[in-house]
């Protein structure tokens, strides 16, 4: 019998109503970008959408168990999008843009601590990355342009048609993966980066213009991964950019290696 297709979690992403809105977008709705869902099932593995609570004044928060999740699933992507809420990391916001969702965050952390304790294999995307550096106690910068000397830029109006270089630190887990090349060109859709790191994180890649942190994982046996780039966003672009297709197998190998007899 042939084994069954990995199961990944990716991590919901919320979006709030306007005032004054209608139809659809009077909802609270949650959801995943689809080039992100793609990416990870161009590998022959499943994808399911893991929603957060606490939306709309949920009460059922406390009747959620996340390590049905954990148990069920053989891995979880941590997806992009709004900013960490500074205070999971003891900060007021400094701008009232950048205040984020404190619930949404913790609920988040709380799903990843559930798969890490598991033992289950975890990749955080840009926004996912940040998350994990503050679930580990680590902080971020606010606001690269503001709070960093001689920042580079790591967002554009361009979108997700904007690429920046990073570099590899040597011997890390993606230099061994790249033997033949020091870094890449990746695409960068970000105005928040890693501050001071978690507990037990190291830095795999910084960006090659001002050094901001642009990958981290977790040391020891377990596998956690934060990317700061959009890997999802380089399947259809121009050879210049980083082919980030190592690291999702490397990912999903360490979701299969897991798995091993269980599956079923």
């Amino acid at each position: 019998m042939s084994p069954r297709p990995l199961r990944i979690g990716l991590s919901a992403n919320i979006y709030h109503p306007l005032p004054g809105a209608t139809g659809l977008h009077s909802k609270s709705l949650q959801y995943l970008e689809q080039s992100l869902a793609h990416w990870v099932m161009s590998h022959q593995a499943t994808v399911f959408i893991i929603p957060s609570v606490g939306v709309d004044g949920s009460d059922f928060r406390d009747r959620i168990r996340l390590s049905d999740y954990s148990d069920y699933l053989d891995g979880l992507v941590l997806q992009g999008g709004a900013d960490i809420s500074p205070e999971c990391y003891g900060e007021e916001p400094r701008c009232p843009d950048w205040s984020g969702d404190y619930l949404h965050d913790t609920y988040q952390m709380a799903l990843l601590n559930a798969f890490m304790a598991a033992g289950k294999p975890v990749l955080g995307i840009c926004r996912g990355a940040q998350l994990i550096n503050v679930a580990l106690g680590g902080s971020l910068y606010q606001d690269i342009e503001t709070q960093c000397d001689h920042p580079g830029p790591h967002v554009h109006a361009a979108f997700d048609k904007f690429a920046h270089a990073v570099e590899w630190n040597k011997d890390s887990r993606l230099a061994r993966l790249y033997p033949e090349q020091s870094g890449g060109r990746v695409v960068s859709v970000h105005h928040q980066a890693i501050r001071v790191l978690g507990k037990g994180l190291s830095i795999e890649a910084q960006s090659a213009g001002d050094g901001v942190i642009e990958a981290i994982r977790l040391e020891g046996s377990s596998y956690v991964l934060g990317l700061q780039w959009h890997p999802e966003f380089h399947q259809t672009r121009c050879p210049l950019l980083l082919d980030c297709n190592p690291i999702l197998l490397d990912f999903l190998d360490a979701a299969r290696d897991f798995a091993g007899g269980h599956q079923a």
